[in-house]
């Protein structure tokens, strides 16, 4: 690899092997993976990515690419090839009187929430702010805001990406609009992004947000109850039905250490709004109910601490038909088996504005789906793979029956290459785009498309 012929095109820094920031560059969130490229470029502008992917081409060497967050399945870095590091790509531009947003690849949504609640403003992130904006928009990006606002696809107006050839086009609903429907939920497979147009809206700076932990004895009932308020519940109200273990510390009795718990997570835009969460308190005897007005940015920042980084962790999820009683009642026994340290299940109720934007108006699919299931399996010992994994391999294959054949494809884990085109709301019509833009698969570090 002519290494220094990279060094002369990119003003970002070229790391070899060896070098003083090499192995961050090539450090991602989920420690199953540990991959090495051969050389890693800290990219500090659209004209760097470009460059890069033009000189890969020119000497048949493979790509990935790392944005500011997390991965599952760990495909950002590969073993060998190209790394390109867009995490120094972090710009943002409030224009707060056209309530938009110019963000650049790198930033994850804590820096985005930051900046754009200094204006009382905010877009569709996920529930976790250490999550970067890339893989997230691209791939649908859905959250708290989903039900008012509708996903970040739904709210993405331009997107400035670098072509597998190393060209710079700019796509939205004026410019190159087929591959502004298809980076709207394959986006990773078509192109590289470098920085969105993202749509605010009036958002905060209090909203009324919080847990209530309820026992997982009686988890059927008080599911089914969770059931029926969600389905009359008003598009300004998310709430997740989580699972995680009770931790060794107050306000959990002993007896809760180390057991499942039924946690239900409230979002409402209305700080006020105690009044339409009350029936969500009154379904047993908490054994936490700490739900209260916060600023927008601690309730997005709230969960951040139980996916911390440099862990073991194995996604499995699907799209849900139905929140039916037998779904409620598989997901309740399995969950009482729960394997890993660090191990949370959940179901995310679809739904709202989601729901109203035509299903075939961009790639991403589910828009149909009740809700999202989904296992985040994590522990710190690899010694435990095989136990955590079997685990979540069973729990997933039980809630495959209530499922629509489809799932999230940020979720798919990395060993799931089967059920990629499930993701899509028109899996032929992606297809045919990686065809048009990427037909030799240059972009294949991804829940990859094979073009058609």
């Amino acid at each position: 690899m002519a290494r220094h012929e990279l060094e002369e095109l990119v003003d970002g820094e070229v790391l070899a092997p060896g070098a003083t920031g090499y192995d961050a560059a090539r450090k991602v969130w989920n420690a199953r993976f540990d991959r090495r490229p051969d050389v890693a470029v800290r990219c500090t502008s659209a004209a760097d990515v470009a460059a890069t992917v033009r000189w890969a081409r020119a000497n048949d060497e493979q790509l990935s690419v790392k944005g500011g967050g997390q991965s599952y399945a760990g495909h950002t870095v590969a073993d060998g090839g190209v790394l390109l590091d867009l995490s120094g790509m972090s710009g943002i531009k409030v224009h707060a009187e056209d309530r938009l947003a110019r963000v650049e690849a790198g930033a994850t949504w804590a820096q985005i929430d930051s900046a754009t609640q200094h204006h009382g403003l905010a877009t569709t992130g996920p529930t976790a702010s250490s999550v970067g904006v890339a893989g997230s928009v691209l791939g649908g990006g859905t959250g708290w805001l989903s039900r008012c606002f509708g996903n970040a696809v739904d709210n993405l107006v331009a997107v400035d990406v670098v072509t597998a050839d190393g060209e710079q086009v700019r796509a939205s609903a004026d410019e190159e609009r087929e591959l502004f429907w298809g980076m709207r939920g394959a986006g990773a497979n078509l192109g590289i992004a470098t920085s969105f147009e993202l749509r605010l809206h009036e958002v905060g700076p209090q909203v009324l947000a919080g847990q209530i932990v309820y026992p997982f004895d009686d988890a059927e009932g008080v599911l089914r109850a969770y059931r029926s308020f969600m389905a009359d519940a008003p598009d300004d109200l998310q709430c997740l039905a989580f699972t995680f273990r009770a931790p060794p510390i107050e306000p959990f009795p002993e007896r809760f250490h180390g057991q499942p718990v039924l946690d239900l997570i409230v979002f409402h835009l209305d700080p006020g709004a105690d009044d339409v969460v009350a029936p969500l308190q009154e379904l047993g005897e908490p054994l936490l109910d700490a739900v209260g007005p916060m600023t927008y940015v601690d309730a997005q920042q709230a969960f951040d601490p139980n996916l911390p980084a440099g862990q073991r962790y194995y996604s499995q999820a699907h799209d849900v038909a139905e929140l039916s009683g037998a779904a409620i009642d598989d997901f309740a026994a399995h969950v009482r088996t729960m394997r890993g340290a660090l191990t949370a299940a959940y179901l995310e109720p679809k739904g709202g504005a989601v729901a109203r934007v035509p299903g075939a108006s961009t790639a991403l699919g589910g828009r149909g789906a009740a809700a999202s299931f989904h296992i985040i399996a994590g522990w710190t010992d690899q010694a435990e793979d095989d136990d955590v994994m079997a685990w979540a391999h069973g729990f997933n294959d039980a809630m495959a029956v209530h499922g629509t054949g489809g799932v999230y494809v940020n979720l798919i884990a990395e060993d799931e290459d089967d059920r990629v085109l499930s993701a899509f709301s028109d899996s032929t019509r992606v297809q045919a785009l990686k065809a048009r833009w990427d037909p030799q698969n240059h972009l294949r570090a991804n829940h990859n498309v094979l073009p058609a």
